[in-house]
């Protein structure tokens, strides 16, 4: 566990999802407050300072987030003397439900937002979507948002036939299409891998001045995770809620990558996928010079061989 993770109450504490919802009613009442939004959403809110983190997770994350099953955004926030507010998908809903949309409508009526200094909105993947589309209600924010789908309507995004039990959610009405709702914020970070096609056609769909594409090629389907890994996630979420982040400051922490064996291994397969042994080899030993690990050695070992019967048949 890291310094800055805050432990409320640990996994056997909290058997049931019904069980956790209690328990984070029971926090709420401390912390600012927690509501359940319909059956299938729940928006927790932290009131600590005057910046906000507002983010977008699942029920499932959040309860597989280690012994503290609290909110990455509360995590992040409370040491810091910040606030946050996260909703919370039951299910893969992608937010598309109008008890979601009736909540933030109720936001903007009380000037919420207003109220803070910063606003920083942020989610990964289906969260990264929602994080994009509600932006809309906080004018000046700033948005990160990780590899996030622009929409799912079928007519817009045929092409993305990963989701297909989504493809029922109206993504064309209230805060529906994302890149038209980040128009007004201050900033929008879009962080994907170039090498994910159907991450880069979403990515590609968000455009504007505003908009800053941070391209981390082959960090994979699940740059939330990797980053997290690389014990990068924290430090980016910090630069983005003091004002520093810009491509600059992310590019700075992707140099982590270099000494992750996870990066490295998927490297040196999409060069083994190429077909050119010594171009393999040199990949694997410039790997291994940055960080020593058995799989990567072992691959060596075997890109060595292969090169050597190559050069014998030749």
């Amino acid at each position: 566990m890291s310094d800055d993770t805050i432990e409320i109450f640990d996994a056997s504490e909290a058997a049931s999802d019904t069980d956790w919802l209690v328990i984070m009613d029971e926090i709420g009442e401390e912390t600012g407050y927690f509501e359940k939004l319909g059956p299938r959403h729940s928006a927790f809110f932290s009131d600590h300072g005057p910046v906000l983190l507002v983010t977008f997770e699942t029920l499932g994350g959040v309860r597989s987030a280690g012994g503290t099953q609290m909110p990455l955004g509360y995590q992040i926030a409370a040491p810091r003397g910040w606030s946050s507010l996260t909703i919370v998908a039951h299910e893969p809903t992608w937010y598309r439900d109008a008890s979601v949309w009736g909540y933030f409508d109720r936001l903007i009526d009380d000037s919420f937002f207003e109220d803070f200094d910063r606003v920083v909105f942020y989610g990964a993947g289906m969260g990264g979507y929602g994080a994009a589309a509600f932006s809309v209600a906080a004018p000046g924010a700033t948005v990160l948002a990780l590899a996030p789908q622009a929409t799912l309507a079928p007519e817009t995004a045929e092409w993305d036939r990963r989701y297909a039990s989504a493809r029922r959610f109206d993504f064309t009405s209230r805060f529906g299409y994302a890149p038209d709702m980040i128009e007004g914020c201050a900033q929008a970070f879009i962080l994907y891998d170039p090498a994910q096609q159907i991450d880069a056609v979403h990515a590609a769909l968000f455009r504007g001045q505003q908009v800053v594409k941070l391209r981390a090629r082959n960090i994979g389907r699940d740059p939330q995770a990797e980053l997290a890994r690389m014990s990068v996630l924290r430090p980016l979420l910090d630069a983005a809620c003091t004002g520093t982040l810009d491509a600059q400051r992310f590019y700075q922490l992707w140099r982590a990558r270099r000494g992750h064996a996870p990066y490295l291994g998927r490297l040196a397969a999409r060069v083994q996928a190429m077909n050119r042994p010594a171009r393999l080899v040199r990949t694997l030993r410039a790997a291994l010079t940055q960080v020593e690990h058995p799989r990567l050695r072992q691959a060596l070992t075997e890109a060595e061989a292969a090169l050597a019967r190559t050069n014998t048949r030749t």
